[in-house]
């Protein structure tokens, strides 16, 4: 019997592939014996993955990348086309915040620094959309392929302080939806385009936020844990699944989605 949720063999290229949670897909899809592309801007890292990933059995290749730059972005297609000749996944998993585009408790929108919530703006929404448009280029030749964005709980319900970071996911939930129905009509069914939305992970991003050098929660933790029904922020790993799900033809008819992973924080009110 077809195991639909096999992914062996796929190449599928992780924007962000050295963060937290990029580096988690990376070796999980790398495990499930996919042919696995690590792009991110940190090459000692990105490397270290990459031989990682082999040293488990798996196929890896890491280039040096950087989602807000088109040339260099056509580069890496040039040269994972050179090697693997089609791209069958890639996971928009490259993003993140800075605090000039949050409102602090004791700020107001007035303070809100403009260039900084620009720069989360780019990060997020236009490092979405460049890596889309450069590499679907190669699944709309082969009719065939899925694009996975990486949203946010906050592309779902405004969170206190996160201006800039919210506005922008939003935007990506928006993007997810209208690139759906746009590859489908002009290059097929085969094309999927759809998105998840992590609930609270604990990152490198956001660790200082929500942990005390202590180790401890702050302030904002407990309040995130209070409103979170299962009381625990997720593990990178309890995103795979639906990952592995939205790579393989087990979801052949779902597109235009995103998918929560968030013990349950999106449906909770008192």
């Amino acid at each position: 019997m077809k195991n639909l949720f096999d992914v062996k063999n796929k190449v599928i290229v992780i924007t962000g592939g050295t963060g937290v949670l990029g580096a988690a897909m990376v070796r999980h899809f790398g495990e499930q014996g996919a042919k696995v592309v690590i792009l991110a801007r940190r090459a000692e890292a990105g490397k270290a993955l990459e031989a990682e990933v082999k040293a488990a059995g798996g196929e890896a290749l890491f280039l040096q990348s950087d989602v807000l730059k088109q040339e260099l972005l056509e580069e890496n297609y040039r040269e994972i086309m050179s090697r693997y000749g089609r791209i069958d996944v890639l996971v928009n998993c490259a993003g993140g915040n800075m605090p000039g585009a949050t409102i602090p408790p004791d700020k107001t929108i007035f303070d809100l620094e403009i260039d900084a919530f620009r720069q989360v703006v780019d990060l997020n929404l236009f490092g979405t959309v460049l890596p889309t448009m450069v590499f679907c280029r190669a699944m709309t030749e082969q009719k065939e392929g899925c694009i996975i964005n990486v949203c946010s709980e906050s592309a779902l319900r405004p969170l206190t302080r996160v201006a800039g970071y919210g506005t922008a996911k939003a935007a990506v939930a928006n993007f997810t939806q209208y690139m759906a129905g746009e590859l489908a009509i002009k290059y097929g069914s085969g094309l999927r385009v759809n998105a998840i939305a992590p609930g609270f992970f604990i990152t490198e991003q956001n660790r200082t936020l929500l942990t005390n050098p202590d180790g401890t929660y702050t302030d904002r933790a407990k309040t995130i844990l209070a409103h979170t029904p299962f009381r625990r922020f997720g593990e990178p790993e309890e995103l795979l699944g639906t990952l592995q799900w939205l790579a393989s033809d087990a979801s052949r008819f779902v597109t235009g989605t995103m998918t929560v992973i968030d013990g349950g924080f999106d449906a909770f009110s008192i």
